[in-house]
Order: C-alpha cells, then sequence, then structure tokens
C-alpha cells in the first residue's frame, strides 16, 4: 500500500486497529484495511474507487496472504491498482 498510512481507532467494545491510506494521493482516505479476527494480519480491506468518500468495494483475505481474494460486497468495481 502507498504511503502515508494512519492508524485510527474505532468505535465499539473491542479495539480494531484501521490502517487507512490514500492510494491515489488525492489528498482523501481510498483505502481502508482491518483486522477483524486479532491475528494480526489484516482480513478485511475496503476500497472508495470513484473518490466520493464512499466504499464501493469491500473485500476479504481468506488465505491471510495480505492480498485481498474474494469481493464480498460492491458495485462491480475493482480496487485501484496497486493499492494492495
Amino acid at each position: 500500500m502507498s504511503e502515508p498510512q494512519e492508524i485510527v481507532e474505532t468505535r465499539g467494545d473491542d479495539r480494531v486497529d484501521l490502517i487507512t491510506s490514500d492510494a491515489n494521493k488525492d489528498g482523501k482516505v481510498d483505502v481502508w484495511v482491518s483486522d477483524t479476527d486479532g491475528d494480526g494480519k489484516p482480513d478485511l480491506f475496503q476500497f472508495d474507487t470513484d473518490g466520493d468518500g464512499k466504499v464501493d468495494v469491500t473485500m476479504v483475505d481468506l488465505d491471510e496472504d495480505g492480498n485481498p481474494d474474494t469481493i464480498v460486497d460492491g458495485d462491480g468495481g475493482l480496487p485501484p491498482a496497486g493499492t494492495v
């Protein structure tokens, strides 16, 4: 993922680190990555593919190799090239 990256805290009972990144360098966050099972590896990837500030594609890393494998929600778009 491109720099810079930022870790933000999410709301709720459990602490989850959410890594955000501006992949296309437009000054807006367009990639969100989180570890949903607490193993220290990213599992959930969300992408804003059209720059409107909203998640367009949600993917999961089923084999836990650090790269998203399967689209679980989205409008048919794909993550920006070179983001992961």
